[in-house]
């Protein structure tokens, strides 16, 4: 069974978007500067050229899709991102969106979208779809479930140098101790990339 983990970018002062983030602006205000990595440099992901980032973030960025299995969202994202219009830009890799309210009709073009009720039950249709590979968690609410539940192995974490001030915080609803261990800690270009063991 691969493990489980939490990647995303996010300002110093915990935001994964600026404030109001919306179909017109999915990273709210001000919050395309947390992804600035992905687009400042010369080398282009292998898995698709649409980001160009330094030799350092490229490798960070390509090394888990290798051995990527599924990924898991929330249906707010699914909606502010319009489904990606059916193509995620990492092609190839299901998805599965925690909701209780799929939509009705949506496009689907290189990736195939699950709809499940539920974390547990979400986190077993990953696993299914995932066999031995690994599951990735890229949205806030999503995370912070699956941290309350004890369902994440490792947090992988690419800090941009800004303080955002407001919007969506990635670990808002924490309520409990989560003890971490650092796996490493890798300085790129305008980020910075943290990794952690979630020590159950």
């Amino acid at each position: 069974m691969g493990k489980v983990y939490v990647d995303i970018s996010m300002s110093l002062d915990g935001y994964i978007t600026g404030k109001d983030d919306s179909t017109q602006q999915p990273l709210g205000i001000g919050g395309e500067s947390l992804q600035n990595w992905m687009f400042q440099g010369s080398f282009a992901s292998e898995y698709n050229d649409f980001f160009t980032m330094s030799e350092v973030n490229r490798r960070i960025f390509d090394h888990p899709i290798r051995s990527l299995g599924a990924m898991m969202i929330g249906k707010r994202t699914f909606d502010i991102v319009n489904g990606w219009n059916g193509s995620h830009p990492i092609s190839g890799i299901p998805i599965v969106v925690v909701t209780h309210e799929p939509p009705n009709e949506y496009a689907e073009e290189d990736t195939t979208f699950h709809f499940v009720s539920g974390i547990h039950k979400a986190m077993d249709t990953a696993r299914q779809l995932a066999e031995d590979k690994e599951i990735s968690i890229g949205t806030a609410s999503i995370a912070q479930q699956c941290l309350a539940a004890k369902l994440v192995d490792e947090l992988h974490l690419h800090i941009a140098p800004v303080l955002l001030g407001d919007g969506k915080n990635l670990f808002a609803r924490s309520n409990q101790q989560t003890p971490l261990k650092l796996i490493k800690a890798i300085d790129g270009d305008v980020v910075t990339h943290l990794f952690y063991q979630v020590i159950s």
